[in-house]
């Protein structure tokens, strides 16, 4: 299975500012040194040097992770911004697809992109969207009308079909998709999607709370040997306490969490609106620093980023 990121902020989607663009190049031209400009290799190992968050953006849409499986089933996790290029990427395909789409909740950040994305108003494509809470179809439906937007969700021609899920959750094909209610202001669902032996979860909008790390059967079955574990990291461990009941955890917390459960990989998301790039890229090298100081080691961290691709 292969994790694609499309939207990896929290709160409110967060462009690129130009004095933001501006500072960017300031700080790589005063890196410069003559010989970097020597030839186009000098220049290339010059670029090469440079850290990511000069040379690259976290990006600033929110949250929209996609899932492909091994029978090239898209899975998609939430409809912030992000998921309107993940759209144009399949229109771009011409040929009919099937998306199946799972929400973790319905604050604003987390489905505004719906009604932007292309795929939905294709009649030859089908799109199947899922969520434990009843009423799914009046929920979306209710963002696509006056004053809030002009065109309804009717206006979606693809096949569409609105899963309440149950129980152990859903199978689609070969892969196994449960879900698990977390602690965030109005509610929140984690996922858990398992594949051929491999397992990867997905919990934007976490709060982790002691629960959560209870050596119980559930909690062991649900979270323990996860190959990769995309969470909330919104925070830093003073905020965290400054905000609690806010709904979002601390990269501290999440590293704690990763390796209580013996998870491989720490996908630190939903990054914090008012940080930049280079905050942002601060917080996963002490998120790596906290890991390999701790007993417990070998947690890989990665920070989701627009365009990341992880194989699991």
């Amino acid at each position: 299975m292969k994790l694609r990121f499309w939207g990896v902020r929290g709160s409110i989607p967060t462009p690129l500012s130009p004095a933001k663009l501006k500072s960017k190049i300031s700080s790589i031209i005063q890196r410069i040194a003559p010989e970097d400009l020597a030839s186009q290799e000098s220049r290339e190992r010059f670029l090469g040097r440079l850290p990511d968050y000069l040379f690259s953006t976290i990006g600033g849409n929110t949250s929209c992770v996609e899932f492909i499986t091994r029978e090239n089933c898209r899975l998609v996790f939430d409809a912030g911004t992000g998921i309107r290029e993940l759209g144009q990427e399949i229109a771009s395909a011409r040929k009919p697809a099937a998306v199946h789409l799972f929400f973790s909740h319905f604050h604003w950040d987390h489905l505004q992109g719906l009604p932007f994305f292309a795929p939905a108003f294709n009649p030859d494509n089908y799109i199947a969207f899922y969520s434990p809470l009843e009423g799914l179809e009046g929920i979306l439906g209710g963002q696509m009308r006056q004053p809030y937007f002009p065109v309804g969700m009717e206006a979606m021609r693809a096949r569409r079909e609105f899963v309440t899920l149950t129980g152990e959750g859903v199978r689609i094909g070969e892969v196994r998709v449960r879900y698990r209610s977390m602690s965030h202001p109005g509610g929140c669902y984690s996922y858990v999607v398992e594949e051929a032996g491999k397992k990867a979860i997905y919990s934007t909008d976490t709060e982790l709370a002691p629960g959560d790390f209870d050596r119980t059967p559930e909690n062991e079955e649900y979270f323990g040997d996860a190959d990769a574990l995309i969470i909330d990291a919104q925070y830093t461990l003073g905020e965290a306490i400054e905000k609690q009941f806010w709904g979002h955890s601390s990269f501290s917390l999440a590293a704690d969490f990763a390796a209580s459960w013996r998870i491989k990989r720490l996908i630190l998301f939903h990054h914090e609106p008012s940080y930049g790039d280079q905050k942002i890229d601060s917080i996963l090298k002490s998120a790596s620093w906290y890991l390999g100081h701790m007993e417990e080691r070998g947690v890989e961290v990665i920070l989701a980023r627009e365009g990341l691709e992880v194989d699991v």
